[in-house]
């Protein structure tokens, strides 16, 4: 019987050499890991790029935990531009080649993307491993704990909690590792990753809420059952996103016995647990700029008619756009046959679009 074996590309030997220098963040190359690669051995932790020793070793140590987590990493880049897809920074430079020694400048020089991308990377880590207690894909977890009050009359704690407790354990264990490094860059921006990514933590604390079904004759609902279970990511990346948009900018310097980050304009107060911080001002992401990490925003797609960040006069930077139209192939006309199946036509409209000059 002949035995089949992972073959290390060169790409990820180079990605494996360079992330011990590498971003806080450079374990979301994981990502990139084949869709067909069942991580149950351990030499297939060497196929994971990115990662530090101690993220490595973690691998080796929990392996059907590292499959979670690849599925995390896939889930930051898939949230993060969807998220952002109506903003000149639409984050496109978060998905970056695996053999790419670092991220690009906006997410490598303490700007508030930054801030961004590792509140949304520590939060969902948390989420995806607390989730995949609930749904049975970790056996070295189970449902999270029934809380301790009693219930109102006509509830009752039962079902499958989120199990919060264990996912931030495992998911600050592993996100964090690469910022507890003796080499993690400097103090400053260890301190602003470590503290957005405890931001992201609490937005996903924040995130537990209590969830119920309905029990009863004909839909009376005459008891509920209820457990605590996390909102959709999605809506814990639009809470960052607000987030995002009102961060504090920060300097380091002494505070007390040692260096912190305080309030740039406002130092008479330390920063808030729950507010993004950021070190550097970003560009404005109008135009291409390498040193910046801009990729600007010609031929980007632009709403004519919205009055947001999506809207041509913002997107385009007042350059303007260029109208182009499309054919869009759409089924119509729908019809339900009895019994069971539905029949529908194709229908063709032609839509104008608009695109940044």
């Amino acid at each position: 019987m002949r035995s089949s074996s992972h073959v290390l590309p060169l790409g990820v030997l180079t990605a494996l050499l360079l992330s011990q220098v590498c971003s806080g963040i450079k374990w979301l190359s994981i990502s990139h890991a084949p869709a067909s690669l069942h991580i149950n051995q351990t030499q297939h932790c060497k196929l994971l790029p990115g990662m530090v020793s101690s993220q490595a070793q973690l691998c080796r140590g929990n392996l059907e935990l590292m499959q979670t987590i690849v599925t995390a990493a896939r889930e930051v880049k898939k949230t993060c531009q969807k998220t952002f897809s109506d903003m000149r920074w639409n984050c496109s430079s978060i998905d970056i080649p695996i053999d790419a020694q670092k991220y690009r400048p906006d997410l490598e020089r303490g700007t508030r993307e930054a801030a961004f991308v590792y509140a949304l990377s520590a939060a969902t880590i948390s989420h995806t491993i607390a989730r995949a207690c609930t749904t049975g894909d970790l056996r070295q977890c189970t449902c999270g704990p029934i809380p301790a009050q009693i219930p109102e009359p006509g509830y009752r704690w039962g079902g499958c909690a989120d199990n919060l407790h264990y996912g931030l354990i495992m998911g600050s264990k592993f996100s964090d590792a690469p910022m507890k490094m003796k080499r993690a860059g400097s103090h400053a921006n260890k301190l602003m990753h470590l503290h957005n990514s405890e931001v992201g933590r609490q937005a996903l604390r924040d995130a537990l809420v209590m969830k119920c079904k309905c029990h009863g004759v004909s839909g009376s609902c005459s008891i509920r059952t209820c457990w605590r279970g996390l909102q959709d990511l999605r809506e814990i990346a639009m809470d960052l996103k607000i987030k995002y948009l009102s961060a504090t900018k920060v300097v380091h310097r002494p505070l007390g016995t040692r260096k912190q980050l305080v309030p740039k304009d406002i130092d008479i107060r330390p920063v808030r647990d729950n507010e993004l911080v950021y070190l550097q001002s970003s560009s404005d992401f109008c135009t291409q700029s390498e040193k910046l990490g801009s990729i600007g925003t010609q031929d980007r797609q632009c709403n004519k008619t919205s009055l947001g960040s999506d809207s041509c006069d913002l997107m385009c930077c007042g350059r303007g756009y260029n109208p182009y139209t499309e054919k869009l192939v759409e089924r119509c006309h729908c019809k339900y046959h009895w019994c069971c199946y539905v029949t529908c036509k194709k229908c063709e409209r032609i839509v104008e679009r608009y695109v940044c000059k």
